[in-house]
């Protein structure tokens, strides 16, 4: 019995040499949720309120505009009556509608120039229809020789191969432009245009989470910790943590002798958003890296899997996508991944076949922002086939009167920086008359522009395989001192 009454008040004074530092605040303890659960039914279409139906009233009463018309005249015949200023711009376009009859002269002239056969004195009605018409710029010559239009394409083909064009691809000969590329658009300026970042979202953007200022809440968020004094453990004494609902797997997964590093988060760092690392590419790295090929990210203190997409470092609201990892310039790469507050390195690896992983590219975070824009390019090629000062006769970017139709909107460009429309489709397999503000050489290429928002794929992988003794090396002077809180 003394002995069990020694034991007992041994026992008691190593419970009392026990301090307590800290316990869990409830109130404090944030929801371990990493993803939105979405509800498809938010995306329906619901009908309009009566309050909206009078703003829509009210803005288009504001919008109206008042004209002085005589007495009795109707509705449909007021909206043919014009300003004053409307009348200038009427007289803007019969400028250019005479611009137009003088390079359909111009094109007369060099036909018969050209030997083309014409017809002497005739009746006044034919010769008005030969000046409106002329006989390159009719349909059913386009309609004609179609075997030296193949020839000639393939040929164009193969000189292009040659050089480096990443955005100009080769319009389908199977499948119509205008479905092909019917998820893309024309844009006035890449630069100036407006784009609205929250258009056609993919679903995955339903799970994830988003600041409205993410910079104001960073501030807030290091001035808060920095105000709180909390007191923590010091320089050589042993801690014991309790740690509840940890599931088995983790302690099944954990190896014996292997460190094990224990970290805090802070607020919203347990969600999930898409991130932006600001990187350049590592010298050591020669091979090609494609957008969106699966790489291994070490960010702070984090390590997983994902798809990224490249994208230009500029200051403009819409930034042009790159297909590759340039080694030349700091490029932007955009993953879903769970938020983290800058300042936080970033290292990209790439995972070979035999397990070991190279160093790609190093950076730091750039911002935490779903509204980037990443706009990808297209570019639609064709070629002169008969230059008449301002006007030309462009083949080879479509194939049938339909597309030509349905891109008729669109600017057109060209390599030596002349501008352009087109006017009207030729014939039925894809020639178009278009007007340039200049005379084109026969030597430039006719270009069309096309522009679709991307997006990186959701392949978020927080378990990724042990990597080799060197890169753990390299990762762990990454990894941040992050305080208690």
């Amino acid at each position: 019995l003394p002995l069990q009454d020694d034991v007992a008040n041994g026992t008691d004074e190593m419970e009392e040499d026990v301090k307590v530092l800290m316990k869990a605040d409830p109130t404090k303890q944030e929801s371990l949720q990493s993803e939105v659960v979405p509800d498809p039914m938010e995306g329906e279409q619901t009908w309009p309120t009566e309050e909206e139906l009078q703003e829509a009233e009210a803005s288009l009463k504001a919008n109206r505009r008042v004209v002085k018309v005589p007495k009795g005249t109707s509705k449909y015949q007021a909206a043919w009556i014009v300003d004053d200023g409307e009348e200038g711009n009427e007289e803007d376009d019969d400028d250019d509608y005479e611009d137009d009859n003088i390079d359909e002269d111009m094109m007369e002239e060099a036909v018969s120039q050209e030997g083309e056969s014409e017809e002497e004195e005739e009746p006044a009605e034919e010769e008005s229809e030969t000046m409106t018409v002329p006989e390159c710029l009719r349909d059913d010559q386009y309609d004609e020789k179609m075997e030296e239009d193949e020839e000639m394409l393939e040929r164009y083909k193969q000189e292009r191969m040659d050089e480096m064009f990443p955005d100009e691809v080769d319009t389908p000969r199977d499948v119509p432009a205008r479905v092909r590329f019917q998820k893309y658009r024309g844009l006035k300026s890449f630069r100036t245009s407006p784009w609205d970042p929250k258009e056609n979202l993919p679903r995955d953007y339903a799970r994830i989470f988003q600041f409205q200022d993410f910079s104001r809440t960073r501030k807030n968020l290091f001035r808060q910790i920095e105000k709180e004094e909390t007191e923590g453990a010091s320089v050589g004494w042993y801690v014991t943590l309790h740690v509840c609902n940890v599931p088995v797997s983790v302690m099944e997964s954990f190896k014996a002798g292997k460190p094990l590093v224990l970290f805090s988060l802070l607020p919203h760092e347990q969600k999930m958003s898409v991130l932006n690392f600001l990187v350049r590419r590592h010298p050591s790295n020669s091979e090609p890296v494609k957008a969106k090929e699966e790489l291994i990210f070490h960010c702070g203190f984090r390590r997983f899997r994902a798809s990224p997409l490249f994208s230009q470092h500029t200051s403009a609201d819409k930034h042009k996508l790159e297909r590759f990892l340039r080694p030349d310039a700091a490029l932007v790469v955009t993953v879903y991944a769970p938020i983290t507050f800058p300042p936080a390195s970033v290292l990209v690896f790439k995972q070979r076949s035999n397990g070991m992983h190279d160093l790609i590219a190093t950076g730091s975070l750039f911002s935490v922002d779903p509204d980037r824009l990443v706009i990808k390019r297209l570019v639609l090629s064709g070629h002169p086939f008969k230059i008449f000062a301002k006007m030309a006769v462009v083949r080879y970017m479509f194939f049938n009167r339909e597309d030509v139709m349905w891109f008729k909107p669109v600017e057109l460009r060209t390599k030596w920086g002349r501008r352009g429309h087109i006017k009207e489709p030729l014939g039925t397999h894809g020639h178009m008359k278009c007007h340039f503000d200049g005379q084109l050489k026969s030597q430039d290429t006719v270009l069309l522009n096309l522009y679709k928002r991307v997006f990186p794929k959701w392949t978020y992988d927080p378990h990724v395989p042990e990597p080799v003794p060197w890169v753990r090396s390299e990762s762990a002077l990454q990894v941040p001192e992050v305080e208690m809180e």
